[in-house]
C-alpha cells in the first residue's frame, strides 16, 4: 500500500455538558441541575487562567462547525477522514469546547476535592455515552472509560466488566492519587488482574498536577493573584506527574505479576523517556550507593527499560525532536496523535505537521509511530481499515526526501 495507516492514540470527545443529565442515574439528575452552572464558570474561569481564552477564540474561527466533531457522530467522522486518520483512541474533552463530564470526572480524573459518589456517577454517565458514540463506527473508535480507580478498586473492577461489554476498550485512571494508597499497593491487583484478563489498557493523561501548591488556591480566580512563576512551575513538572505512575508500578513489580497488563502514558510528551529509563536502570544495579539499602531488586526478573519497552507505550504528538529520539524511547513504544479538538495538537493542519515531523524518516518506522503501534496496541482491525487506508491515508511519497 501506498499510504500509511494513521491511528491517532490521543483524541477527545465529550457532550455539552447539559446533555450528560440524560446518562446519569436519576437519584444524581438534582445535584447535576446544581452543579451543572458552577462548572461552566469555573470551566471559563480557567480558560481565562490559563490564557487559553484570546487563542481559543481565534484559533476557532472558521472552525466552529468542524469543532461540533467533538460531539457530533458526522462532523467526527469528516474530521478524521481530512485528516486521513482511519482510527482514533477516544478520551474525555476539557476546557476549549466546555464540555469535560460531570462532578470532575474528566482529564483531571483524581479524588483530591470530589466527592466519591458523585464523581463515579460522572464517570458513568460519560462512559455510557461514549460507548453509544464508539458504536457508530466501531472500526474507528476506540473509547476509554474514565474510572476513578482510588476511591473503590472493587467498584473499579466492575465498572472495567461493564466497560468491555459494552464495546469500550481501555480505561483511564487517575494520575494522582491524594491521601489514597498510591499504585505500588496490591489493593489494586484486582484491577491489574481484571485489566489483563481483559486486554484493557490504562491510560495515564497528562493535564493534573500539584496545582494548589502552584497557584496558591484551585481553581484560580483572575481576583486572586498566583504565585509568582506557578505556569512556568505547571508546565515543567506536568509531564513529570503524569509519568510518576509508572516508577511506582515497575518498582512494585506489577509488571512482573501481571506480564501482559499495558499501560499508556499520553500527551505528556515524549522525550522525558531515556532519562528518566537510564535513571531507573542505573537505579537497579548493584553499586556503591545502594549498597546500605538491602534487596529491593530481587523482585524484578528484568531491567526496569526491558518492563517499560514491553509494558508501555506513549502516546505523543509526534514532534520532530521525540521523533529523532525514537530508538532511545523505543521504536515500538511511540505512537502519534492528533489531539483533536485542542489548539496545540495537530488538526487542522495535520497533513503539514506529519510531514514536518515525519520528513525523511525510514518508512517502516513512520509506520510503526503513525499506526503500527497503536493498532497493536489498541487491537485495530487492519483489515478492515485497509480500503479507508486506501483512500484516505497519508501517502508515503510525501515524507521522502
Amino acid at each position: 500500500m501506498d499510504r500509511h495507516l494513521l491511528i491517532s492514540s490521543d483524541c477527545h470527545a465529550g457532550l455539552r455538558p447539559a446533555e450528560y443529565r440524560a446518562y446519569l442515574d436519576p437519584q444524581y439528575r438534582p445535584a447535576f441541575d446544581t452543579a451543572h452552572a458552577q462548572q461552566i464558570a469555573t470551566t471559563e474561569e480557567l480558560e481565562k487562567h490559563f490564557l487559553v481564552k484570546d487563542i481559543n477564540h481565534e484559533w476557532r474561527k472558521g472552525h466552529e462547525r468542524a469543532l461540533t466533531g467533538a460531539w457530533d457522530h458526522a462532523e467526527r467522522i469528516k474530521m478524521l477522514d481530512e485528516d486521513g486518520i482511519a482510527g482514533e483512541v477516544i478520551f474525555p474533552d476539557g476546557i476549549t469546547e466546555m464540555n469535560a463530564p460531570p462532578f470532575g470526572a474528566g482529564i483531571g480524573l483524581g479524588p483530591k476535592g470530589a466527592d466519591r459518589e458523585l464523581q463515579w456517577a460522572g464517570a458513568r454517565a460519560h462512559n455510557r455515552w461514549l460507548a453509544e458514540f464508539c458504536q457508530m463506527a466501531p472500526e474507528r473508535h476506540h473509547g476509554v472509560a474514565v474510572v476513578p480507580a482510588t476511591w473503590d478498586v472493587d467498584t473499579a473492577v466492575r465498572e472495567v466488566r461493564w466497560a468491555k461489554q459494552n464495546g469500550l476498550g481501555s480505561i483511564m485512571i487517575p494520575v494522582m492519587w491524594g491521601d489514597h494508597p498510591a499504585y505500588h499497593d496490591p489493593c489494586y491487583d484486582p484491577l491489574w488482574a481484571i485489566c489483563q484478563e481483559l486486554e484493557m489498557v490504562v491510560h495515564f493523561h497528562s493535564g493534573p498536577a500539584d496545582n494548589s501548591t502552584y497557584f496558591g488556591s484551585w481553581p484560580p480566580t483572575l481576583e486572586k493573584p498566583t504565585t509568582r512563576g506557578a505556569m512556568g512551575i505547571y508546565i515543567s513538572e506536568v509531564a513529570f506527574w503524569v509519568s510518576r505512575p509508572l516508577t511506582f508500578l515497575i518498582w512494585a513489580g506489577v509488571f512482573e505479576l501481571f506480564p501482559k497488563l499495558r499501560v499508556a502514558i499520553t500527551e505528556g510528551t515524549a522525550a522525558w523517556v531515556p532519562s528518566f529509563l537510564e535513571m531507573l536502570d542505573q537505579r537497579a544495579t548493584t553499586h556503591a550507593g545502594s549498597a546500605k539499602l538491602g534487596d529491593f531488586t530481587s523482585h524484578l526478573k528484568m531491567k526496569p527499560s526491558e518492563y517499560f519497552a514491553r509494558n508501555v507505550r506513549i502516546g505523543s504528538m509526534g514532534h520532530r525532536h521525540e521523533i529523532e529520539k525514537r530508538y532511545e524511547i523505543g521504536i515500538g513504544v511511540l505512537m502519534w496523535g492528533s489531539d483533536y479538538p485542542h489548539p496545540e495538537g495537530s488538526w487542522p493542519e495535520t497533513s503539514d505537521r506529519l510531514t514536518t515531523s515525519f520528513q525523511g524518516i525510514p518508512e517502516s518506522d513512520r509506520d510503526a509511530i503513525l499506526g503500527g503501534n497503536a493498532a497493536a496496541a489498541y487491537g485495530f482491525d487492519t483489515e478492515k481499515l485497509a480500503p479507508l487506508v486506501a483512500r484516505i491515508g497519508p501517502e508515503k511519497s510525501r515524507f521522502v526526501d
